[in-house]
């Protein structure tokens, strides 16, 4: 069997990306190549779910009627052939049905839903001395493409066995020309508004003037059957081409369309202990398509969080969101071993490979463009958690007033010392009583009977022979100013300050009595 070709306009319009060409045709491939076996839908169970059968489509049918046609069956053969072909059309499909010879003619015009009656149409043999006008059988095919009520998607079938011949008062003289320019400004018109594409069979070798399609409709594919006996299967590829755009045309708006995923709601999660729930929700973003994600992984990123709840594999109908309870594992970073609280954003980050169940029943016809990678949208989850030891900054606080406390007493201790004894005073060069001061607490404030102020307080200090307090004594007299006079006097030992001389008596205190007026005792200072 001899491979099938392009003609050459229509190698340039696959290499113009039109949306036409967009559609790889499942019917270009090699013939007899058996459908793989895989997993999802078969082809036709997608075209029921798509609904292409309920989608109209536009048929031209050209078959030539020139008188050679009547050679090696030929003729009788397409008649039998193309109720095979129209049999696979649906009610809602238009079809034209148009021969041609040295002139077209319009045999059936409407649905397609009854074959025979159609088929029923042509007449039963060629025209034995009919010529080939081609020109004019695209011109006829083309006014009925171009009527308002046309179908979004447009097939132009010809079926001829030799070339351009046509009668001497054709409008188209010759395979080219200003006419066939405007054929083809006509059928660029239609494509801009309808998806069109013309399949060429040519029934005998030398049948040249099936390429006379490709030169007025630009997506033409020449399928060339290796004897009349393939025509049928020829046929049912052209059909199956023309489903395939039907299909693509209506995937158009999913193409390149994918998932989505978010949290949802946002707010604010608590992580303290350790662990918290969130939701996940997945969206699909197609009006037909079903998708796939594979090995799906959640993760956050700004927050060393483990995310996990959402299941390894999903699928999405078309349209559907699905919302997924996730638990969130781990706790916001910072310093500071101190009970605070920290806050981090947790971007969602979703790793997995998206797919469509239904790639591989359209492959290689249609390619959904789907989207490989899950897209993260929306706005980063908060989280927050009180870190720390809620114990250490008391602690800390206790051991620093426990410091304080022992500092404290130690200070008072050496510099506070408790007051012990007697203090004697009298006037150095007077012959007096001496007064009795009694050393109680840690500072004793006095007044001699001579007249003044002071105070006495301790002071521990180390010796030698071991620890003893001395008397710190301050003295002033009265009339005088600045700082007091002062004097240490040893336990036991005797003083001078300020005209007076303390004495330092380790007995006990007497009670109260005339010698002891001016005495007062006071706490620490």
């Amino acid at each position: 069997m001899k491979p099938f070709t392009r003609s050459p306009r229509a190698t340039t319009a696959l290499r113009r990306g039109a949306a036409v060409t967009a559609v790889l045709l499942a019917a270009l491939f090699a013939a007899g190549v058996p459908a793989a076996a895989a997993e999802g839908p078969s082809r036709e169970e997608v075209y029921r779910q798509l609904g292409v059968a309920e989608q109209p489509v536009d048929y031209v049918i050209l078959v030539d009627t020139s008188g050679s046609m009547k050679a090696k069956g030929r003729y009788d053969t397409v008649r039998s052939t193309l109720r095979t072909f129209l049999g696979g059309l649906t009610h809602s499909d238009h079809v034209a049905l148009v021969t041609f010879d040295d002139r077209p003619e319009a045999r059936y015009i409407g649905s397609a839903g009854d074959p025979a009656a159609i088929v029923a149409r042509l007449p039963k043999k060629p025209d034995a001395n009919g010529g080939t006008d081609i020109g004019a059988a695209l011109d006829q095919g083309l006014r009925e493409l171009e009527r308002d009520d046309a179908a979004s998607v447009a097939s132009v079938v010809m079926l001829t066995d030799g070339k351009h011949q046509p009668p001497r008062r054709s409008a188209y003289p010759k395979s080219s020309g200003p006419p066939w320019k405007a054929l083809r400004k006509r059928a660029d018109a239609l494509a801009q508004r309808t998806e069109l594409a013309g399949y060429a069979l040519p029934l005998a070798s030398g049948a040249s003037g099936a390429d006379r399609l490709g030169d007025v409709v630009d997506n033409t594919v020449v399928l060339r059957p290796g004897s009349i006996q393939d025509l049928g299967r020829y046929l049912q590829r052209a059909g199956d081409s023309t489903r395939a755009r039907s299909a693509a045309k209506l995937l158009a708006d999913d193409q390149g369309k994918g998932v989505t995923a978010s949290w949802k709601p946002a707010g604010v999660r608590d992580i303290t202990d350790g662990s918290a729930t969130a939701s996940v929700t997945f969206r699909s973003a197609t009006a037909h398509v079903p998708l796939t994600v594979s090995d799906a992984r959640v993760s956050a990123a700004g927050a060393p969080l483990d995310v996990s709840g959402v299941p390894r594999r999903l699928t999405l109908e078309p349209g559907e969101s699905r919302t997924y309870s996730v638990r969130l594992a781990g706790k916001p970073g910072g310093g500071g071993p101190f009970r605070h609280t920290e806050e981090a954003s947790a971007v969602l980050r979703v790793s997995g490979q998206v797919s469509s169940p239904w790639q591989k029943a359209l492959a290689p016809g249609v390619d959904l463009k789907v989207p490989a990678a899950v897209g993260a949208t929306g706005g980063p989850l908060r989280v927050r958690a009180e870190v720390g030891s809620a114990l250490l900054l008391p602690g800390i606080i206790l051991v620093l007033a426990t410091a304080l406390v022992l500092g404290a007493l130690r200070w008072l201790s050496v510099n506070r010392p408790a007051l012990t004894g007697v203090l004697t005073a009298a006037p150095v060069f007077a012959n007096a009583i001496p007064q009795r001061f009694p050393l109680t607490g840690r500072r004793v404030t006095f007044r001699p009977h001579g007249g003044g102020h002071g105070t006495v307080q301790g002071r521990r200090r180390r010796t030698a022979q071991g620890p003893r307090v001395d008397l710190l004594i301050r003295y002033v007299p009265d009339g005088a100013t600045g700082r007091p006079d002062r004097v240490v006097c040893a336990p036991g030992a005797r003083a001078v300050v300020g005209g007076l001389a303390f004495t330092h008596r380790l007995d006990s205190p007497t009670p109260a009595g005339p010698g002891f007026a001016g005495v007062r005792p006071e706490g620490p200072r």
